[in-house]
C-alpha cells in the first residue's frame, strides 16, 4: 500500500508518501506560505533531483490540489492516484479522548475540534489539511495521529498540576505532552537495538530539537513528560522559555505595561537560548560555533539549557527508581554531538561513561556509551512520518 502522510501547518504542509511493504520513502515535499503571496512547493522523488515550482496557494485545498498533482503527473509523478491507499494525519492535540492513532469519521473530526482551545494554532490547521484531503480524494481512508497519544498512559499524579482540581474538571487543565510520536518510535527502536523486549526496559527519550522534550518510558509506557498542557513546559528551547515561575508573566505585564498577549508572545518567540544568548540565535548549530569561540552569550545559553537537560534526566531516574538507557533523537540530539557531551559528561552519578570517539557520529543509529558504562547511552534518529504510515496501514490495510 502506498501511503500519504500529511503534516499540516498554519501556512505550511509537508508531506510524504511511503511504501508500506518495503517502509521506504517514494518521495517527499513541502508547501510553504500557504495563503501568503510568494506560495511555492518543493518536491523531491528520492534519487531525483528537488523540483521547485513557484504557484498561488490560496488555501489548503489548493496546496493539496499541487501534492496530488506533484505525484501523479506524468513527467515527475512517482504513483497513481488510485495507488495511494490510505493518508495519515499528524494531529498536534487529542485532548484525553485519544490514547491511540484512529480512522477519521465525522465523530473524530468534531473530537478534533473540541479540543482546539488547548491547541489553537495547531488543531485547526489539521482539520483544514483532513478536509482538503477528503475534498480531493474522497472515500480515500484517513487516519489521524495523535501527538499527545503515547503521553495518555501517565499516572494521574504525573499529569495533574497544582491546582484546584475542578479547573482539571471543567477545563481539562493538566500535563498532556507533546512530540509523542517521536518518543514513541525512539523507545520503540531503541528496544530493537538493544535486543530487549519493550516490557523490561526503563528508557529516557531525549528529544531535543529546537522544540524539546524529554519522556521516561517505563515497560513500553511513557509514565512522564516534560511538556504540559501547553509545548511551553519543561526544558528550554529555541524561543520557548520552559519552566518558569507563573507569576513572571504579572511582574512583567506590571513592569512593561504589557498585555498577556504580549507575555505569551515573549515566552514563546522572544526566549529560550535565544534570550539566553542576547539575540545571538535560536539555532544551535551558531550557538555551539560561538561557544567555542568562548563567546559569553553563547555559553550561557547553551550550559543553561544543558543543566535543564541533566536535571529532567535525574528525576526521570528518581521517578522510574533506575534507568537503563538515554536516547538521542530530534535535530540537537541526532546531530551535535558536542551538545550530547555537555549533557553526557554530567551523568556520571548514574554511572553513565561517554565514549567520545562514538559520539562524533552524526544522524546514524549508533551506542555512544563507554564500555564501562552503567547506562547505554544511544543516538537514535526519529521518524515520526515512518510512524505515522506505519499506524496507517495497521487500521487501514
Amino acid at each position: 500500500m502506498k501511503i500519504l502522510v500529511i503534516n499540516c501547518g498554519s501556512s505550511s504542509l509537508k508531506f510524504q508518501l511511503i511504501d508500506s511493504e518495503t517502509e521506504g520513502v517514494i518521495c517527499k515535499g513541502l508547501c510553504e506560505r500557504i495563503g501568503i503571496d510568494g506560495s511555492r512547493i518543493v518536491y523531491t522523488p528520492v534519487g531525483k533531483d528537488k523540483i521547485t515550482k513557484e504557484e498561488p496557494m490560496p488555501d489548503h485545498n489548493r496546496a493539496i490540489e499541487l501534492v496530488i498533482e506533484a505525484l501523479t503527473n506524468a513527467e515527475n509523478g512517482v504513483v497513481k492516484l488510485e495507488e495511494i491507499g490510505a493518508v495519515g494525519h499528524r494531529i498536534v492535540h487529542g485532548g484525553e479522548k485519544f490514547t491511540k492513532s484512529v480512522v477519521i469519521n465525522d465523530e473524530v473530526l468534531k473530537a478534533i475540534e473540541d479540543v482546539s482551545d488547548l491547541a489553537p494554532l495547531h488543531n485547526p490547521a489539521n482539520l483544514i489539511g483532513i478536509r482538503a484531503c477528503q475534498k480531493v480524494m474522497p472515500g480515500v481512508p484517513m487516519v489521524a495521529v495523535f501527538d499527545t497519544a503515547f503521553h495518555q498512559t501517565m499516572p494521574e499524579y504525573a499529569y495533574l498540576y497544582g491546582l484546584h482540581y475542578s479547573y482539571y474538571e471543567k477545563y481539562g487543565i493538566r500535563r498532556y505532552g507533546f512530540h509523542g510520536t517521536s518518543h514513541s518510535y525512539v523507545s520503540k527502536r531503541a528496544a530493537e537495538i538493544l535486543g530487549k523486549d519493550a516490557a523490561d526496559l526503563k528508557l529516557i527519550v531525549c528529544h531535543l530539537g529546537n522544540g524539546a522534550s524529554l519522556s521516561a518510558v517505563d515497560g513500553g509506557k511513557c509514565v512522564d513528560t516534560s511538556m504540559g498542557l501547553t509545548p511551553l513546559e519543561g526544558l528550554i528551547m529555541g524561543t520557548r522559555t520552559g519552566d518558569i515561575d507563573p507569576s513572571v508573566v504579572e511582574f512583567i505585564m506590571k513592569k512593561e505595561n504589557a498585555s498577556v498577549a504580549d507575555v505569551t508572545n515573549i515566552l514563546n518567540k522572544k526566549s529560550g537560548v535565544l534570550g539566553l544568548s542576547n539575540d545571538l540565535s535560536s539555532d544551535f548549530r551558531d550557538l555551539e560555533d560561538a561557544y567555542l569561540k568562548g563567546d559569553k552569550n553563547a555559553i550561557r545559553a547553551v550550559d543553561t539549557f544543558v543543566y535543564r537537560v541533566v536535571k529532567y534526566i535525574g528525576a526521570y531516574t528518581a521517578a522510574m527508581g533506575r534507568v537503563d538507557a538515554i536516547c538521542f533523537t530530534a535535530g540537537v540530539g541526532e546531530n551535535s554531538g558536542f551538545t550530547r557531551g555537555l549533557i553526557c559528561d554530567k551523568l556520571g552519578f548514574l554511572g553513565a561513561t561517554l565514549d567520545k570517539e562514538a559520539n562524533k557520529v552524526r544522524g546514524e543509529e549508533k551506542f555512544i556509551s563507554g564500555a564501562d558504562s552503567k547506562v547505554k547511552l544511544l543516538v537514535v534518529p526519529t521518524n515520526e512520518e515512518l510512524a505515522i504510515a506505519r499506524d496507517t496501514y495497521a487500521l487501514c490495510k
